[in-house]
């Protein structure tokens, strides 16, 4: 009310227990310095509003801006006293603390006392003009350039995330400890981290089930779908975590992917044979009718049961999107019409005993060429899935190595801020003629200069180590299906030498 006053100052007592009432670290520092200095890098801006206004904005006969007048009044008081010392403290927290700092003043919205004592019924043309303007003014300038609350490394502080740390910080004040920024934040972290996991996860599954459609005409087919998929859900986990230690949260986020894509793959493959086997059956009708009716029981009946057969394997391929069981859904049929060949072909008394072993030869060789085209299918699906998961390690490692650059560049911008904040403070203490201040600051200017040395210095090196780790975990991950395709791929590869078939 009125003017910036000693008496206005003093009442802001809370600024000067501000570094009793909170800590930003869970530890001593072990320089000494207080981790009060870190404050600057995550407080909001200081605005001072000032209502019914009764001075001239003037300085020395001068005119004066609003945040001049402010500043004005945040000067150090000279003299060492315990009344100037309590008048100064809060002046010197608020310039410490607060970097950027604004001032409002407002006239008085009417004179007219009637109006005043009913200003809550006024409308806004009864109000002076000059304070509808100096409202306006100052609403957009909150509308305009207000920032978002923040907490150190700027995390943004959402409406959940503020209720999180306002039950973290009660909870700490009644438990009798002095709130903790570090653990706070630790705390929101793995609610947040939890629940980034879980919206990636959905969002993936979401996309998968909107993009694919079953059966597949080839795995590289869904393959190429999960690698978009996933690519776009890592993004989401990246955009809703933070403080990922050990990037615990992203390998379950990465493991949760993988179980998700091996549901698809398992529902693809199944799709994939229920619609080949009934394509099968149908097309397979009028030869099994046939059968039960013995009409290959005849001379010449095998000739007619294989250019029956012939002519279901050509309908069968030119069907579209078998999906990728439909080598080994046919090769099924084939086996299962195996004894039934050969009883016709025993039982047909058109053909001497020489023709029917050139057709039991040829029946032999067209199985195993068979069996080979399947054998290589699952070589290359195999392949496939081996290739798949090498280009999802590497998406997980490219996206995390973007959001550590990226971060280590804010924090080096939140450092240098931190330190020419203070050094400006310093500078303004030894024109003000207080030099002992200046000299205490020292300490602080030389950690917040390691500080920085040590951001530049140990920038690709850690994030270095950082994306190595993830490559072990995540290779650690992938072992598991990497050696059931290994079995595979052995097995696939003895049953080549068991029919000495070209590999």
């Amino acid at each position: 009310m009125s003017t910036i006053n000693h008496q206005a100052l003093e009442q802001l007592h809370y600024v000067t227990e501000l570094t009793e009432l909170i800590k930003a670290k869970s530890s001593p520092r072990p320089d000494g310095v207080e981790d009060s200095t870190e404050f600057v890098s995550f407080f909001p801006d200081f605005l001072w509003t000032v209502r019914d206004f009764t001075l001239e904005l003037k300085l020395n006969g001068h005119p004066i801006t609003e945040d001049e007048y402010l500043e004005n009044a945040l000067k150090l008081i000279q003299g060492n006293n315990p009344r100037v010392q309590t008048s100064n403290f809060p002046r010197e927290c608020i310039r410490r603390f607060f970097p950027k700092r604004k001032c409002f003043v407002f006239d008085r919205p009417t004179n007219d006392k009637d109006l005043l004592a009913n200003i809550e019924k006024v409308s806004e043309k009864q109000l002076d003009p000059k304070f509808q303007e100096q409202t306006n003014i100052f609403c957009s300038y909150i509308f305009t350039h207000a920032r978002t609350k923040t907490l150190r490394e700027g995390i943004t502080v959402t409406g959940n995330r503020l209720g999180t740390l306002a039950v973290t910080y009660v909870e700490a004040i009644n438990s009798g400890a002095v709130p903790c920024l570090e653990n706070a934040v630790i705390t929101l972290a793995q609610r947040e981290n939890s629940a980034a996991v879980q919206r990636a996860s959905d969002y993936y599954s979401q996309q998968m089930a909107q993009r694919v459609k079953f059966p597949t005409d080839t795995l590289q087919e869904l393959l190429d779908v999960h690698a978009a998929c996933e690519r776009e859900a890592i993004a989401i986990f990246m955009e809703h975590s933070f403080k990922d230690e050990n990037q615990e949260f992203q390998k379950k986020f990465m493991e949760t992917t993988m179980n998700k894509k091996g549901d698809f793959l398992l529902q693809n493959e199944e799709s994939s044979v229920q619609y080949c086997q009934a394509k099968l059956n149908e097309l397979s009708k009028g030869l099994m009718e046939s059968i039960s009716a013995g009409s290959f029981s005849v001379p010449g009946g095998h000739k007619l049961y294989m250019e029956t057969k012939e002519r279901i394997e050509q309908d069968y391929w030119q069907v579209p999107r078998k999906g990728v069981k439909a080598k080994e859904v046919f090769q099924r049929f084939l086996e299962s019409q195996m004894v039934i060949e050969e009883s016709i072909l025993q039982s047909d008394k058109a053909l001497t005993d020489r023709e029917k072993a050139v057709a039991v030869d040829r029946a032999k060789k067209e199985a195993a060429e068979k069996e080979q085209e399947l054998l290589k299918q699952k070589l290359q699906e195999q392949q496939q899935q081996m290739e798949a998961q090498v280009k999802s390690r590497k998406e997980n490692i490219a996206q995390l190595k973007e959001k550590l650059q990226m971060e280590r560049e804010h924090l080096l911008r939140e450092q240098i801020m931190m330190l020419e904040h203070t050094q400006k403070v310093q500078n303004d203490w030894l024109h003000e003629g207080f030099k002992k201040k200046y000299e205490e600051m020292n300490a602080e200017i030389s950690q917040f200069k390691r500080m920085i040395d040590t951001t530049k210095n140990d920038d690709t090196p850690w994030i270095a180590r950082t994306l190595d780790n993830l490559a072990d975990e995540l290779t650690a991950i992938l072992s598991a299906p990497a050696k059931l395709i290994g079995h595979g791929v052995k097995g696939v590869s003895s049953l080549f030498k068991k029919h000495k078939l070209p590999f």
